[in-house]
């Protein structure tokens, strides 16, 4: 019988993924005060060992953690902002993406890096660059969603005012699940930018 070899490099990036997704997913389920390293190896299924070898401490899987959250959240965005319909009801759509996006455990997990940053100077040196990335193509993906002509007056706030409004409620969200209240409000907000928002091709709003 034949034994497969896995190449060194490829189990080196197979072990570090385990980590990075098992750090998202304890800080998503146990927030920054009750993640640890040894709970993460224990959620990766991975010694202690192997974990100190890839992360000799607790910044090092941080900091990786934090750019591996940054490109999960983009990649959720960007698969989410594929299968988004064309026509009618598109606008209700994206508001709706957006919401799904701001309410999960990707964001949740991001939120609470947030907060702890503030009393974290190497978290919040670590937090900072990859959150103004984010931010901005998150904004740039918003535009091209919702067809805006940042060229017009008003129409770059009423993008920026749509994504605060909606990180406002992922945050209402962790305190209480009001669904329909959500729904309302983005109801609402639809109709706003269907009658606000300078778009770049008018014929399809």
């Amino acid at each position: 019988m034949t034994t497969i070899r896995v190449p060194q490099e490829e189990r080196t990036r197979a072990m570090r993924q385990r980590l990075l997704e098992a750090t998202v997913q304890c800080l998503a389920e146990h927030g920054w005060s009750g993640t640890s390293t040894t709970l993460i190896s224990q959620v990766a299924g991975v010694s202690r060992g192997a974990q100190l070898h890839h992360f000799p401490t607790k910044n090092d899987l941080v900091v990786a953690a934090v750019e591996h959250l940054a490109g999960v959240r983009r990649d959720e965005l960007s698969a989410a902002a594929a299968a988004l319909p064309e026509g009618p009801g598109r606008t209700r759509a994206v508001l709706q993406m957006l919401g799904e996006h701001f309410t999960s455990d990707v964001f949740a997990a991001a939120l609470d890096l947030w907060v702890a940053a503030r009393s974290d100077e190497a978290l919040l040196a670590a937090l900072v660059p990859f959150e103004r990335v984010t931010g901005r193509e998150t904004h740039k993906l918003t535009v091209e969603m919702l067809d805006a002509d940042e060229s017009q007056p008003g129409a770059r706030e009423l993008v920026q005012a749509t994504l605060d409004l909606i990180r406002g409620l992922g945050l209402a969200n962790t305190i209480s699940n009001d669904d329909a209240r959500r729904a309302r409000i983005l109801d609402r907000w639809a109709a706003v930018l269907e009658d606000e928002l300078p778009r770049r091709n008018k014929e399809n709003p």
